[in-house]
């Protein structure tokens, strides 16, 4: 949503909305912090309820007649959002197109190695553009092109799929191979794992925090048993002392 705050005779469009004093309407339509529809009210009796409540009052319709308001505590909704498109960029799925090059004349080595490309790009969920570049009387002969892209597209046939069938462009034989499966979002996967690995390290730390403290206490219970023998020990030997003296 664009906001527009008009200053002077131009006009400067912010995506921020107008908050609490910046509100300068004389009635807003009021939203409550649950979303319920408290109606249309005074801008100012709008802005008690808003510091009564420890909130803002967020324009949230600001073209609207009037316009809405709604009471939210606007830092911790901003901060809220900027989490939510955080977590938008992180499992969005980017497809990238890669390009490889091949020669007509291309020995089996090289198109082996040029083929694990390929099979890298489209696991990793990326578009591949396979280019066959021809020169001086291999233009005469496409055919040769379009087979070689055949022969690689059959091999590659696990992880992906022809999108664009070969077709020559100028001096060259393109073909778009596409991945079968969704492109895996690396980092997601990485930080996923590492908040895992995290949980467990957490887990284990407390497990063995809690197995010293229990032992502790029985250590100190043990002591405190111990101590209280001792003590009653010691009581006895003294009373049987003291009948002693008085016989």
């Amino acid at each position: 949503m664009e906001f527009r705050r008009a200053i002077g005779i131009g006009v400067i469009i912010s995506a921020e909305p107008r908050i609490n004093e910046e509100i300068r309407v004389p009635q807003v339509r009021l939203i409550g912090p649950k979303g319920e529809q408290v109606g249309v009210i005074a801008t100012s009796v709008a802005l008690n309820l808003a510091r009564e409540a420890n909130l803002d009052l967020v324009e949230v319709a600001p073209n609207a007649k009037p316009p809405v308001a709604k009471l939210i505590d606007y830092g911790k909704y901003k901060y809220n959002e900027k989490i939510k498109a955080r977590e938008a960029r992180r499992n969005q799925s980017t497809a990238e197109i890669k390009e490889i090059r091949f020669r007509l004349k291309i020995d089996d080595h090289d198109f082996g190695v040029k083929k694990g490309h390929v099979e890298r790009f489209l696991s990793g969920g990326d578009k591949v553009k396979v280019t066959i570049m021809l020169r001086g009387r291999e233009q005469s002969r496409p055919i040769g092109g379009v087979e070689l892209l055949r022969r690689l597209a059959d091999e590659v046939s696990e992880v992906g799929t022809i999108e664009s069938q070969p077709r020559q462009d100028g001096r060259n034989i393109i073909m778009v191979l596409a991945p079968k499966g969704k492109k895996v979002h690396t980092q997601s996967e990485q930080r996923r794992r590492g908040a895992s690995a995290r949980a467990e390290r957490q887990a284990r730390q407390a497990a063995r925090l809690a197995a010293k403290k229990e032992a502790q206490a029985e250590a100190a219970a043990a002591a405190g048993a111990e101590l209280k023998n001792s003590s009653s020990k010691n009581t006895t030997h003294k009373e049987g002392s003291n009948a002693e003296d008085e016989k």
